[in-house]
Order: C-alpha cells, then structure tokens, then sequence
C-alpha cells in the first residue's frame, strides 16, 4: 500500500528544525554575550575532539541563503531558536537590539518566502551570567526567565504564530546538571532536582506569559521521548529498571506539566523535589498547551543493574544487541515513534501533538558533489509511514518537523555525528542538498510515495528528478 503527503490532510505541518547555538556561529558579534555552550567547549575533553560552535554553520552571516535553500526544498515550516544571550548579553537588563534586529530580519524573509516560523524560547544555551549565580538551580531563574520570553513575545509576536518554551527539560537538566556531559557541566542529584523544578515551573510560566501577550499564537513546548522495553521482557527485575527509566526519561516533565504532579511513586528519589516546592507550586506547574513537541529518535533497552545509583537500571546501548543503529549508536527502530505518539495520546490533557524532531546521523560521503544517504532516507520513509499510521488510529498528531536542515554541531559529540538533509563543509561553509533532502522536497511537493510495507529505500525517481534544480 503507497501513501503520499495527501493522505495526511491539508493541515497537517511539515518542517524542520534548528537551534540557535548549533549553527548560528557569530558567538561574539554584534553584542552578543557568552552562554554556558560558549564556556562548556573551552573545557578540556568535553566535546569530541575538541570541537566548538563558534562558527558552526555560520547562519548568522548565511541565513537568507539557508532559508532560500529551504524554500527550494518546498518546506513549508521552519522551526529554529532564539539566543537567550544574543536578546539578552548578561541574561537580564539591558536589551542587545542587534539581536532583535537579526531575528527579525529572519523572521521577516521566512514569511516574504512563504515560511511559517516556529520558534524555540529556551534551546539549552542559557546566559553565563545567570549561570554565575546557579542558573536553572537558583529560583530566581523563574524571573530571568519570564523577561526574556515577555521580550521576545513583544518584539516578534505580531508575526510569529507559533511559539514552543522549551526544548527538552530532561535533557538539558539531565545532561547539564545531573550527568554533567552538557553544560554547564555540573553534577549531582541535588543540581538535577532544583533545576529540574525550576526548569518545570517556566515551562509552564513562560506559557502563561506568551498567552497573556498574544492570545492567538499557538503554544506549545517540546519533549523528548524514547520508546523504553525490558531487555528481558520476562525478567521481572529488568521490567522494574525498564518502567523507572521511562518514568525519568518520558514522563518527569510532561505529568506535571498536565496538573499530575511528578511521578514520584515509581521512582521515590524524586519525593525529594519537595524540598524546592513553595506553596502553590503544584498548581504554577500546569499550563494548557495548545500542542506539545514530541521528539523521537529511537527505543532503548533497560536492564537491572544493582550497581547503578538511585535507579539499578542501566540501558543497553544499541551497539551491543546486534540491531541497526546510528553514529549516535541509537537503534534504527521506526515502531518507537508510533509507540510515543500513543502514549502521549493516552494523555487526555494533551490536545495536539508534532513531532518537532525526528531524524538520524549516519556517516555521509560526498562524491561527485553528491550524497547518497540511503540509510537517512529509509529512515525518514518508515518513521513518516509510523505517523501516518497512528494518525489513522485516531492519534491527534499534526505535524513532523525533521531534524535537522543542515549539519552542525551536535552537542558533546561535535561535528562527528551528521544530522542534516544538508551537507555543509565547514572549511568553505559550502552547502550540498543530500539525495534525502531531495526525497523529502520531492515528498513536500507530493510527486512521490512511501509504502509502509518497505523496509528498503525507494522512490528513487523523485531524486533524479530534482538534481536538475541543486
């Protein structure tokens, strides 16, 4: 059976998505101040060989071009991110009209091209100022906060429609505060649970925020989300590990959020949030979204592991199980994100989901000026045929953003790990559109189809028909 784009109806939204610190560059210019990325890559061993953002894509300098090049691909949506430290150079005070003035110059030529922006508040480059006096751990974030999305609102809200707060609170909280791999690089379970709190608190905040402001925009905030299995699904032990990770990873920033509360019964250790809550904190956390971001890449594998901290879980890495998986070592598993869609449709608060990222890293080869990312588009091809297919049972998605447009710099992983329908080169910032990014304009432009029976690439014929206009 072959589908095409009609078949997801006339509203459903298709894009893709960027954030600020990956490609932008222009770390230091036009009174931009340092976030805490800025400071993470100076730090020794911290990004995969030493790579940094200070240039990246150089979108600053290039995004009439990019955003040309995404008008030729025929994507109709453009998701991207909005520097905290380039509005706001120390954080709070003193606005950096520059950085006002650059988005709106990228604002305005998305939508002379017919581009609907979509933007990110919060994607995870958060002042070094504010980080100085504890960043997400220190309450007083809540304000900081607040006027950066109050400024932002008022300045690019009249053309601006969509807006989502975060990106990814267990990631960023996780990874920066608890893991200490992201910036700003700290640890330990009381850094996690104050910044996760607070972090909680402003996604709901800066909801209330946007809507007081502009009560017609669309709101919404974006999650991570993983698909989490037993390694031994009869092992009781490894069910037990297996339901405490997917309450971590999938269910600690989305539950309150929808007036539920944290998941503390399945993992305890989280009662010790309590600790940070102020009275009436339980109902700040609550926000009616008008749609939530679910972000999916892949399912992960969790065993008992008696050894690990607070949670005697541990995932399995993909590397290990004898299955397909990316240069992140994710598993290629295309049922996950059916999976995620239902169990965010199980959620009777939720009125609307979009997939705002979905995508794969594979090793690219340019040759002859060309990429043929096989994998990527196979990728694309059975995740998108997974979206229709709950679609079809009544699931409320209504969008799929891939992540990402070009490639860039992919956190502690650096520049290894390609993303991209774009290939860049990041000597001469030179752009190729990858033989996935022709599928994907071909498939925008509904001249080609997917079969959800494949699990081989196909429509090879909508490729070759685009490589007259690269």
């Amino acid at each position: 059976m072959l589908f095409t784009k009609n078949d997801f109806g006339d509203n459903f939204k298709w894009g893709v998505s960027t954030a600020a610190y990956q490609i932008e560059g222009a770390h230091n210019e036009d009174g931009k101040g340092s976030s805490i990325w800025d400071d993470f890559v100076q730090q020794k061993k911290k990004i995969f060989n030493g790579h940094q953002g200070n240039i990246a894509c150089n979108f600053y300098h290039h995004y009439a071009d990019d955003i040309a090049l995404m008008y030729k691909m025929n994507i109709p949506n453009y998701r991207f991110s909005i520097s905290w430290s380039r509005i706001f150079p120390h954080g709070t005070g003193v606005i950096n009209y520059k950085g006002i003035d650059f988005y709106n110059r990228v604002i305005d030529f998305c939508l002379e091209l017919g581009i609907e922006p979509w933007v990110t508040l919060y994607h995870w480059d958060l002042p070094s100022d504010l980080q100085k006096k504890g960043g997400w751990t220190n309450r007083d974030i809540l304000q900081w906060f607040s006027d950066f999305v109050a400024c932002c609102v008022k300045h690019f809200g009249d053309r601006v429609k969509h807006w989502m707060v975060m990106n990814e609170p267990m990631v960023f909280t996780g990874a920066g505060y608890f893991l200490g791999v992201h910036a700003p690089g700290k640890k330990g379970l009381s850094n996690f649970l104050a910044s996760a709190h607070h972090a909680a608190l402003c996604q709901a905040e800066g909801g209330r925020i946007i809507r007081s402001l502009h009560s017609d925009c669309k709101i919404g905030t974006t999650f991570s989300y993983s698909h989490i299995e037993p390694y031994r699904d009869q092992d009781r032990r490894d069910i037990i590990a297996a339901a405490k990770v997917d309450t971590m990873l999938n269910r600690m920033f989305i539950e309150p959020l929808l007036g539920m509360g944290y998941p503390s019964s399945s993992v305890p250790i989280l009662n010790r949030i309590e600790r940070y809550m102020l009275p009436n904190d339980d109902k700040k956390l609550v926000f009616d979204m008008d749609f939530i971001g679910l972000q999916n890449y892949t399912r992960e594998l969790v065993t008992h592991a008696p050894l690990m901290p607070f949670m005697r879980a541990k995932i399995i890495k993909a590397s290990k199980r004898n299955v397909p998986f990316t240069q992140m070592d994710w598993e290629v598993h295309p049922p996950s994100i059916y999976n995620a869609l239902k169990r965010y449709n199980s959620y009777p608060g939720i009125k609307s989901i979009v997939v705002t990222e979905n995508g794969a890293a594979f090793e690219d080869r340019l040759t002859d000026g060309m990429i043929d990312d096989k994998h990527r588009v196979q990728y694309l091809q059975n995740h998108i045929a997974q979206v229709l297919l709950a679609r079809k049972e009544g699931v409320r998605v209504n969008g799929y953003f891939v992540w990402t447009l070009l490639d860039n710099f992919e956190w502690a992983e650096g520049y290894h790990p390609k993303f991209g329908l774009v290939h860049v080169d990041f000597n001469t910032q030179k752009r190729v559109i990858k033989n996935s990014g022709k599928w994907y304009s071909q498939f925008l432009k509904n001249t080609v189809s997917i079969s959800k029976e494949t699990e081989s690439v196909s429509n090879t014929k909508g490729i070759e028909q685009f490589e007259g206009r690269s």
